[in-house]
């Protein structure tokens, strides 16, 4: 059947069929629906991509995505300076700002250590994570990792490191409301905001 397609619907479909989750049918439907739309739709649609592309950034202090040098959430004056979380990703930054709950500021690793996969500490934002710890003064960290055996491990790793430079700063873990092997992204508000409330000192 896929020889009777053009050219330029295989490559769209090839495309989606990358996006994670998405299988041949999924991309195929996805592919026809914005055919079916106006051609201005299916513009705006590309360019969207291309200014997420072209105009985000990392943060410089943090990591997470940003328009500017620094994200919205390390320039906004309203945070707490001196509470840092730190995540994975961005879009545990995403599930932990839905809870509404959280004041403090972030820090993204970009992974999670996984020797068999060679992803090594030198492969992730920790080399950041200890200077900002070393310069910024925190009144407490939270590690708020995946509670998977890389993030088990990732979170110990961490905590030793900081330990070792600041002596001062309380170090916690966000408590065990995720079932094992659960994602942070994935996990609904009130789990979240209770594995934050019921955080646990981890040295």
């Amino acid at each position: 059947m896929d020889k009777y397609l053009p050219t330029p619907l295989k490559e769209a479909i090839a495309e989606f069929e990358k996006l994670p989750g998405i299988g041949p049918k999924t991309a195929a439907r996805l592919v026809f629906y914005l055919l079916s739309k106006p051609k201005e739709s299916a513009l705006k649609f590309g360019e969207a991509i291309i200014n997420m592309r072209e105009k985000l950034k990392f943060c410089s202090r943090c990591g997470h995505i940003s328009e500017d040098q620094l994200c919205l959430i390390c320039s906004d004056p309203n945070r707490n300076q001196k509470l840092l979380a730190v995540v994975e990703e961005s879009l545990d930054i995403i599930a932990i700002e839905k809870t509404g709950k959280f004041e403090g500021v972030y820090h993204v690793l970009g992974g999670l250590l996984n020797p068999l996969e060679g992803i090594t500490p030198e492969m992730l934002r920790i080399g950041s994570l200890l200077k900002r710890a070393r310069e910024e003064n925190f009144s407490e960290i939270i590690i708020a990792l995946d509670p998977s055996l890389e993030g088990e491990a990732t979170a110990l790793y961490i905590a030793e490191r900081l330990k070792a430079i600041v002596q001062e700063t309380k170090i916690t873990r966000i408590a065990r409301g995720l079932p094992v092997g659960g994602d942070v992204e994935y996990a609904d508000e009130m789990t979240l905001l209770k594995a934050l409330e019921n955080r646990q000192k981890i040295l």
